[in-house]
């Protein structure tokens, strides 16, 4: 789950507005994973690296950002390989209960219905991130053009939102120091975070750790090239 247009996301979204719900078959370890880590998981969905059953693969989607960091290793920046295993381990006994349970042997494998546990890849990814990119850039192109007009700044050159952030351009670098955390910039902060209030169907963003970043047309010519492509590599 990396973009808006994922239908891990999309699927997930479904059960974070209540439309429909995690597999029945994961919910217990969706719950054990809540209450063992304490975190929010939103949803969990398996399958197979480019399809090849010998590499199945589990995606925990937690709510939060936060809580995808509980999951990562501080000293090398990847998933903790200690959870990851305890994670694996556990959807190997609870999805092996609910198959004896809930389906004969036959059907299972007439059907490919099993869960292979065996060299089980977990990792995780979470919904607030990918859901605050889709709120800001929801936000309707006019919409941006309105605000730059509301403001009225004759030194301001433009307003350019990406992913999850968003840029207001002053013309020089001088007029970027002289903007930088000024009362000014506050004011930019609030009305932007007004707007995108509008969009952000989940209340991610919050006020006080929203950030209108500055940047100038100066840099973006001296040293991207004029090319939006450069400057958001």
């Amino acid at each position: 789950m990396i973009f808006t247009s994922d239908k891990d996301y999309k699927s997930t979204k479904k059960i974070k507005q209540g439309v429909s719900k995690i597999k029945e078959e994961f919910e217990p370890l969706a719950k054990w994973i809540d209450q063992k880590y304490d975190v929010k998981t939103l949803n969990v969905l398996f399958d197979y690296m480019d399809n090849i059953k010998s590499h199945p693969r589990l995606q925990v989607c937690l709510e939060y950002a936060s809580d995808k960091g509980k999951f990562m290793d501080n000293r090398t920046y990847n998933f903790d390989v200690r959870k990851q295993k305890e994670i694996a381990k556990k959807f190997g006994e609870i999805t092996s209960n609910y198959e004896l349970k809930n389906k004969p042997s036959w059907i299972q494998r007439i059907l490919g219905l099993t869960y292979k546990s065996k060299n089980l890849y977990v990792y995780f990814t979470d919904f607030e991130s990918i859901a605050k990119i889709e709120a800001n850039e929801s936000i309707p192109d006019k919409e941006i053009i309105q605000l730059k007009s509301r403001l009225n700044n004759q030194e301001l050159w433009e307003i350019d939102k990406k992913f999850d952030g968003v840029t207001f351009f002053l013309f020089t670098d001088e007029l970027l120091k002289k903007y930088q955390d000024s009362e000014t910039h506050k004011i930019w902060n609030g009305q932007y975070f007004h707007l995108l209030t509008n969009y952000d169907e989940f209340g991610y963003f919050k006020k006080d750790y929203f950030y209108v970043h500055l940047d100038s047309k100066e840099n973006f010519d001296n040293n991207y090239e004029s090319n939006w492509f450069y400057y958001y590599k």
